[in-house]
């Protein structure tokens, strides 16, 4: 009998919450505007510098709403940590490689992160505000992975990234990865070689396919909470055995 206990507590030690239930993304999305404010309106190194940190957070708020078991969110937060630290130090000695590798790791951050948020979006039997503020973090989540990715392949290329010299920093590529995801397309930016313009084209296909598809979905299937019912008045109409009350009787 005790050795059957054990077994019983070792595996509710590993059992992994209802992936049903879902997860509550208000943090996680507060976050990544602040993230993308920071940035986009603060030309500080330090503010690139540490945003491979807030992307660290992301990734751990949405692993903290993940339905995986036990061992595996302290395997991958374990890992986020000990990679993120290397790739910030690394950063810091100003070389093109160094930069390049931060940048890679941001967008294996972001990349993990938002699998981890829709896989928890759709498993959700109904559709509640959590699920739309997920949807619209997985969005933004989307575009700044691809600006990791863009910033990263102009650190490992030997030409300008954008055309007529425009200036390639985070913030620019902030800017391009949003236009070109909501395909805006204002055509002050454009990537001036063949691997950029594809990995530019992706994220347009992957930015209309999201809001047509998940993004759409959830918004039409999302109903608010149904007021509490009121409880019934009783019946004053007359007795139970159909006799006159006293106030008929008064009245009469």
């Amino acid at each position: 009998m005790a050795h059957t206990g054990k077994r019983e507590r070792s595996g509710t030690a590993t059992k992994a919450p209802p992936a049903h239930l879902g997860g509550r993304y208000g943090l996680l999305l507060l976050v990544l505007i602040g993230t993308y404010l920071l940035v986009a309106f603060s030309g500080a190194k330090l503010a690139t510098e540490i945003q491979v940190l807030l992307f660290a957070l992301v990734l751990l708020i949405a692993l903290r709403n993940s339905p995986m078991p036990r061992p595996w969110p302290l395997v991958i937060g374990a890992v986020t940590v000990i990679g993120t630290a290397v790739t910030f130090l690394a950063s810091l000695s100003g070389s093109l490689d160094g930069k390049a590798a931060e940048d890679l790791w941001k967008a294996l951050l972001l990349l993990m992160a938002v699998i981890m948020v829709v896989h928890r979006v759709l498993a959700k039997r109904t559709v509640t505000i959590q699920s739309i503020y997920g949807a619209l973090s997985a969005y933004i989540i989307i575009g700044l992975m691809f600006a990791s990715v863009f910033a990263a392949a102009d650190y490992l290329s030997t030409t300008d990234f954008f055309v007529n010299n425009e200036p390639a920093n985070t913030q620019t590529f902030q800017y391009f990865s949003f236009t070109t995801l909501t395909t805006l397309g204002y055509g002050d930016f454009t990537a001036a070689e063949s691997g950029g313009r594809s990995i530019a084209v992706l994220e347009a296909l992957t930015g209309q396919i999201f809001l047509a598809t998940l993004v759409a979905r959830l918004v039409a299937a999302y109903r608010t909470p149904d007021p509490p019912e009121q409880p019934e008045l009783p019946d004053r109409s007359g007795s139970e055995d159909g006799n006159p009350t006293d106030d008929d009787e008064r009245r009469e």
